[in-house]
Order: C-alpha cells, then sequence, then structure tokens
C-alpha cells in the first residue's frame, strides 16, 4: 500500500515537471518569434543601427561610392574596411551571398553594396535580417540609410532576390576604429503557421 502511494505521487511529480518543461519551451519558442518586433521597436527608441535612417535623395549605383551631396565631408586621409557577415538562424532554408567580404571606404562616403538571397525550399518564405555592428562604439557611426534589415523579405519557392544596402561611415567616427563588422542574423518570420499559408505582399 506504502508503495503504491509512493508511485502515484512520483508519477504526479512526474506530469507535474513534463508540464512545466512544456510551458518553458512554449515560451522560449514565442519569445524567439517576437525577437523581431520587439528589435524594431527597440531600435526606433533608440536609434541603433541606423534604424531611424532613412533613405535620402541620392542616386544609386553598384559597389563603391554613389553620388552624394558636396556638403557631405569626406575624410579621405582614412580609410575604414567594412568586413560583411552572415548568419542564417534554424528553421530558415536559405542561401544569403554577401556582396564581399571586405570593403574598404573613406568616412562620409555613400556605398551601396548587395546581398543576394535565395530560397532553397519549395515554399513561399517571410523573413527578416537582424543587424549589428562590431566593435560598438562604431555602431553609432555606421548609417544605413537604405537597408534590406528595414523590413521583412518574402521570397517565392527558389526565388532569388538581390537585395541593396546603402551606408556611409561619418566623419566623427572614433579615431580608434580601423574595421567595422556588419553581422546580419536571418531568422524565420513566418512563425508556427506553414509556409504554403503564407500569402507574398
Amino acid at each position: 500500500m506504502h508503495a503504491a502511494t509512493e508511485d502515484s505521487s512520483t508519477e504526479k511529480g512526474n506530469r507535474r515537471l513534463v508540464a512545466k518543461l512544456l510551458g518553458v519551451t512554449a515560451l522560449s519558442f514565442a519569445f524567439g518569434f517576437a525577437l523581431v518586433p520587439l528589435y524594431d521597436v527597440f531600435c526606433e527608441v533608440t536609434g541603433l543601427n541606423g534604424k531611424t535612417a532613412r533613405p535620402g535623395n541620392f542616386t544609386v549605383g553598384g559597389i563603391g561610392a554613389i553620388s552624394q551631396s558636396s556638403a557631405q565631408f569626406v575624410d579621405t586621409g582614412r580609410v575604414i574596411t567594412i568586413e560583411f557577415t552572415d548568419t542564417v538562424m534554424p528553421g530558415l532554408p536559405w542561401e544569403i551571398s554577401p556582396p564581399t567580404a571586405r570593403l574598404d571606404v573613406h568616412p562620409g562616403e555613400l556605398h551601396q553594396v548587395t546581398y543576394r538571397v535565395h530560397n532553397l525550399s519549395g515554399e513561399p518564405i517571410v523573413a527578416q535580417a537582424i543587424p549589428s555592428v562590431s566593435p560598438g562604439v562604431a555602431a553609432a557611426s555606421f548609417n544605413k540609410l537604405e537597408c534590406f534589415c528595414f523590413t521583412q523579405q518574402a521570397l517565392a519557392p527558389g526565388e532569388t532576390k538581390e537585395l541593396p544596402l546603402v551606408f556611409t561611415v561619418k566623419p566623427d567616427i572614433d579615431k580608434g576604429v580601423h574595421t567595422i563588422t556588419l553581422a546580419y542574423a536571418f531568422f524565420n518570420t513566418d512563425g508556427a503557421k506553414p509556409a504554403s499559408k503564407q500569402e507574398l505582399p
């Protein structure tokens, strides 16, 4: 009788533990999908990572410097190396090709580069890119004027897109900064809904 009571208590304890673990898993999953909109709100409030900047009136060209206002000061005496990296997070069957591994720029110059993204799956998928800039002291001086990270990106099955990025490094950047790493993490924003039910804009 005593053994049966102990078995019943153990079984109830195990059920409670499983329920708690499932709850933690569900909350973690929900938090992961909430990161993208939370990041957008945070950046709009704080101005981090150039989220408050929007495209200006300038002409865009290929990779490298593009036309700009003559009022913009360009520090030709300094060269900053921009390194491009990307990470495709689990659950996103995309292939990402950065424009180049490294690009040398003068502070104050406007530059445009293009990321190529390819949907490897047979389903339409919507994703979001989250940028980060390092070292942290350079983040406020790396100004994204146009960026695919400002909005979600939708790709049809097997589709390839060219995603533009227009940026400038402000001339007032810390004198000790010689290299800036721009990293993008690409997330699937479709959530738990099947990709086949997502409508492309």
